[in-house]
């Protein structure tokens, strides 16, 4: 079996791949905050579900683990993960001497792309199938998979779409540029968007939306636009098979995938160029509840030998 772990900033979420590909039921339990909690909360997932599967932990084929912030794949380093208390930690060499086995570490962002491209690849029969994996979360970012294998590359940001500004007028981004997709569509963009006291933001807007109150029908557009815009953008920088939405976000569901196919289409009918993409058919929501980055985890190393466009 091969075990993933999704470290998030208040949750850790575990599960295991068997051989046949099925995946066991998840675990999940709080996050501690600060370099020796997080390896806690590490170490009791490992051993969580080493109960659950009645297994050594030795016995566990691979472990991965997909984290916040910067993320060294080679060494198992996570710099920069802020909301989990960590400037600097060498999580995976720790958890391999504590665990007797070889621990493997990914941004959260892409080990969800490897999850969702898995779930594709289950659902195609196929495996080498290229996919952008689009998060909206607090922030906006994205993975890419092509050929099976994650493009991390030459500083490990491929992907950081959220980071690039789309509009030189726009809102102040948390990186110090200006407009900014993530200032267009993200949860820090709702926020601003639409100001609410509601537990769920951005279901209250659509709610609004829906019910036809003009403020939210404008800020939603907005929203949406922003969406769709990040969908072109990775559809005309990669061209993917398919663009795939998680992060918090997803669970608006069809109203969102609706919406940004919606918006898709219009911009279809200015541009014989974007119909000729088909961008409404290529994007798709993740279902609900999937442990994307949980399953991307556990797959961590996996990826085909050699990525064609490697070869020579």
């Amino acid at each position: 079996m091969r075990l993933g772990i999704d470290i998030g900033g208040t949750k850790t979420a575990a599960v295991a791949i068997g051989e046949d590909g099925e995946l066991s039921d998840q675990v999940r339990m709080p996050t501690g905050f600060g370099a020796e909690a997080v390896v806690a909360t590490a170490l009791a997932t490992v051993e969580r579900m080493s109960e659950l599967a009645g297994v050594d932990p030795h016995a566990f084929r691979s472990i991965g683990i997909g984290i916040p912030g910067s993320v060294d794949s080679g060494t198992g380093r996570v710099t920069h993960a802020v909301n989990l208390g960590l400037e600097g930690l060498d999580l995976g060499p720790r958890l391999a001497d504590r665990l007797g086995v070889e621990v493997r570490i990914e941004n959260d962002v892409k080990a969800a792309a490897l999850g969702a491209h898995h779930l594709l690849g289950v659902a195609d029969g196929i495996r080498a199938h290229s996919m952008a994996y689009l998060n909206l979360g607090t922030g906006l970012a994205a993975g890419i998979v092509l050929d099976g294998h994650l493009l991390r590359g030459g500083r490990g940001v491929a992907g950081e779409i959220g980071h690039i500004p789309v509009d030189p007028a726009g809102e102040r981004c948390a990186c110090g540029q200006r407009g900014c997709l993530e200032t267009l569509a993200s949860g820090s963009a709702l926020a601003t968007l639409w100001p609410s006291a509601h537990r769920y933001p951005a279901i209250d807007l659509f709610d609004r939306a829906d019910a036809g109150e003009p403020a939210a029908v404008a800020a939603r557009e907005r929203f949406l636009v922003g969406v769709a815009s990040a969908v072109r953008l990775l559809a005309l920088t990669t061209d993917v098979d398919d663009i795939v939405i998680g992060g918090g976000l997803s669970a608006l569901g069809d109203r969102l995938l609706a919406g940004t196919r919606r918006v898709l289409a219009d911009w279809a009918e200015d541009s014989a160029f974007l119909a000729s993409l088909d961008l409404p058919r290529r994007v798709q929501v993740i279902p609900r509840g999937f442990p994307a980055a949980a399953v991307g985890a556990a797959l961590i190393g996996e990826e085909l030998e050699e990525p064609a466009w490697q070869r020579s």
